[in-house]
């Protein structure tokens, strides 16, 4: 199999020659795919230019020719269509089973099952689709697809130059509008912002592909490199926004991929094969987005979003075209606009003028969040063409909490956020005030609110709050920001910080919560093959006590970390008794080890389980004699009741926490405790909400674990309620359910002047 390289260079150096000839446009696109098809032995290459607004079919080999400039597609019709609209690529080895396909009979294609296409991008653009098709079902290797993306790109510069493509229908933004606009997003980070709409920057134009001397491009990558590496060393080491964080561990992980031998060594080979400096960049970050589209790790899909700006500072630094906003320099509150950023780049703002971001893609997991917050800078992701729909300078109006931006607001809209703005501050002002008052039912029952932290940073607002300490600690967040295994003393040094930030109030550990969605890089599956449904695969304490050395090592740093304190231990997703004896005694061998080398121990071990799968609940009375608490899991748990993957947007409003299903079978749990000395509590979203709060309490839930921002509202509410006439109305309603428990009980608490959400 030949190289991508040479592939690529056998097309280029054909290319050059049709492009350096005196023929008219029609005349060098019949020889192009002539020279594609020959080259990757293909029996179809078919080139598509957006003409009218429309995907016309432009010039072919093997397709009918009476099809050339009669066929034609919308964008989003049909495969071709999809693939500029999506700006992706598409390699199938049975075309016809793919959702959009589309048969055209006057094409003559019925009898070709292969295929592959990629986008012809300008100016962020899809202005055609280059096409190969073949008898046989097959999908075309890596280094066709590799061949094919590079033609596409010197085939963008022939086709600007030959005037294919209309200039004006490029520059506009057909979507733009000068009235007032609502956009929905994703929350990733809360708060309210108000500004002007500043683009991170513009998309650099790559002017020339063909390389005329390939040393000179591989030296001029090799300064580039050195001058990026430069400035993100600096940058990290200028982050000024405190000191210690997990985003300290996102920045290193940043600065990995910077000195990645792998990612550069890619760029060599693009250079290789013809093409200029920039060029390469973009042509390897182009298969980069293809082979990152077909992985639905999310975390995974974050790390490309750092390789994408790193991708994009060096191609900004090889054509000296550094005009970043960040550069130029912001003149006033301002909202920045991108398709996506990278921790660095964010460091790189005035954090005076930048109130808000929002990007087109981006993810609750993302490091640019993780820097966001510690930053305490609002945003909103997946806000979907959000750069086709606002105009560089438009006033905008940001609302982490509620997902959305407001392009444009009319005046109205405006006063209407200030006061919310205002009434904002006034009510976080309130909640201060109950920092210090302890959340104490009408008929004095002591209710725990605890909060759920993940960063080193979090357990700081366990004294903002007033928060009862930390009910949930997601230790997995150092393992999924980590380029590799943490060591024991790098996570015993975290965990012995966390402690010391607690000053003195709880803190309950879950071990580690890794595999589903929150797959590593460096820890595979043995088995060699993808779980079917990750979220009841290979994860979490299966995938701990199946890698022993990973939970031996975390049970040994948590009890050099407590040493001298309490330490409270909780195991996610216990299904049955035997997981938990065996978590247990990997800790039992770590603390003998510990002992008979006279090293200083916890002062006390509590050991709890997280109840999330439905068998534990079974068994819970074979556990009573072993754990000191249980924390419900209500996420998991919802989704494992319903049989509904909770990642589904399909089904993300379908089923109700308030639903009968769920609040009987808490119920049957928490009276399945009573008379143990086992504290059992609820961690989860649904603790945090203020409805659903007051059904757990009225269940005899007496511990929430939630977010920080709900820890003041709940206390507020629990000092709202008696939970004698709560518990009564509940047992009533399990007992002959209303139509909706969730009106029954907001019309319920509003009778008691009980505020809900």
């Amino acid at each position: 199999m030949p190289t991508a390289a040479n592939s690529a260079r056998t097309i280029l150096t054909s290319l050059h020659e049709v492009m350096a000839a005196r023929t008219h446009a029609q005349a060098k696109l019949n020889q192009v795919v002539e020279t594609i098809g020959e080259a990757l032995d293909s029996e179809v290459c078919s080139i598509y230019l957006l003409r009218g607004g429309m995907l016309e079919l432009y010039a072919t080999r093997g397709l009918n020719q009476a099809a050339v400039h009669v066929t034609r597609l919308g964008v989003g019709e049909g495969l071709t269509g999809t693939i500029a609209q999506n700006i992706e690529t598409l390699n199938l080895d049975e075309a016809a089973k793919h959702p959009e396909f589309q048969f055209r009979p006057e094409t003559g294609e019925d009898k070709f099952h292969s295929f592959a296409g990629v986008p012809i991008v300008r100016r962020e653009r899809a202005v055609g689709v280059l096409a190969v098709q073949h008898v046989d079902p097959r999908r075309y290797e890596d280094v066709e697809i590799e061949a094919l993306q590079t033609t596409a790109m010197v085939l963008a510069e022939l086709i600007h130059n030959a005037e294919l493509v209309d200039a004006e229908e490029l520059d506009r933004l057909p979507e733009a509008q000068s009235g007032q606009l609502v956009i929905d997003g994703m929350e990733l980070v809360k708060g309210l912002a108000s500004g002007n709409a500043v683009f991170h920057q513009p998309r650099i134009q790559i002017e020339q592909t063909v390389a005329e001397d390939i040393e000179a491009e591989r030296q001029r990558v090799y300064l580039a490199f050195d001058r990026m590496r430069e400035q993100i060393d600096h940058m990290t080491g200028q982050a000024d926004f405190g000191v210690g964080g997990e985003h300290e561990t996102v920045l290193a992980t940043y600065k990995m991929f910077a000195y990645d031998e792998g990612w550069s060594r890619r760029i060599n080979e693009a250079i290789d094969s013809g093409l200029t400096a920039e060029a390469a960049i973009e042509r390897v970050q182009q298969h980069t987005r293809m082979r990152m589209r077909e992985i639905s790790d999310p975390l995974l899909q974050d790390r490309m979003h750092d390789l994408e700006d790193l991708s994009n500072r060096l191609i900004r630094i090889v054509s000296g075209q550094l005009g970043t906003a960040a550069q130029t320099g912001l003149r006033g509150d301002s909202i920045l606009l991108a398709k996506n950023l990278g921790p660095a780049e964010l460091l790189e703002y005035d954090k005076r003028r930048l109130k808000g971001v929002v990007l087109e893609e981006g993810s609750a997991t993302a490091h640019v969040v993780i820097v966001a917050r510690a930053m305490g800078i609002p945003v909103v992701g997946r806000v979907r063409n959000v750069r086709g729909l606002v105009r560089e300078g438009d006033h905008m109006l940001l609302d982490g909490d509620g997902a959305s931006v407001t392009v444009r607001p009319a005046q109205g809209q405006i006063s209407a956020f200030e006061a919310r703005f205002a009434r904002n501050k006034e009510k976080q002002a309130g909640y201060a005030k109950l920092r210090d008052v302890e959340p104490i039912t009408r008929d004095g029952q002591r209710i725990e609110v605890m909060m759920n932290a993940g960063l080193r940073d979090d357990v700081g607002m366990v004294s903002v709050t007033g928060a009862d300490g930390i009910g949930l600690y997601r230790t997995e967040f150092q393992f999924l920001v980590s380029a590799a295994l943490p060591a024991r003393e790098r996570q015993m040094r975290l965990y012995r910080e966390v402690l010391d930030a607690a000053a003195g109030k709880k803190v309950i550990f879950r071990t580690v919560d890794i595999g589903g969605d929150k797959s590593l890089p460096y820890l595979v599956n043995e088995t060699g093959r993808e779980d079917e449904n990750p979220a009841m695969g290979w994860r979490a304490l299966r995938l701990a006590l199946e890698r022993e050395g990973l939970l031996k090592a975390q049970a040994r740093a948590l009890l050099e970390g407590a040493a001298g304190r309490e330490l409270n231990v909780m195991f996610p997703m216990v299904s049955e008794p035997w997981e938990f004896d065996a978590a247990k005694e990997v800790f039992d061998k770590q603390l003998k080890y510990l002992r008979q080398r006279k090293h200083q121990l916890p002062t006390s071990i509590r050991y709890g389980v997280m109840l999330e799968v439905p068998s534990l609940a079974e068994t819970l009375d074979l556990l009573m004699e072993r754990v000191s608490f249980i924390s419900i899991g209500t996420n998991d748990l919802t989704q494992f009741l319903f049989a509904a993957d909770r990642a589904n947007p399909m089904l993300a409003s379908r089923y109700d926490w308030l639903s009968i299903s769920i609040m009987r079978f808490l119920s049957r749990v928490t009276k399945g405790v009573e008379g143990h000395k086992v504290d059992l509590g609820v961690c989860g979203e649904m603790g945090g909400r203020r409805l659903e709060a007051l059904a757990l309490i009225g269940l005899g839930i007496r511990r929430l674990s939630i977010t920080p921002a709900a820890v003041a509202p709940i206390k507020e509410l629990v000092c709202n309620v008696d939970t004698a006439d709560i518990t009564a109305a509940m047992d009533g309603w399990l007992a002959n359910p209303p139509v909706s428990l969730r009106k029954t009980l907001q019309e319920w608490a509003q009778a008691r002047g009980i505020e809900t959400d």
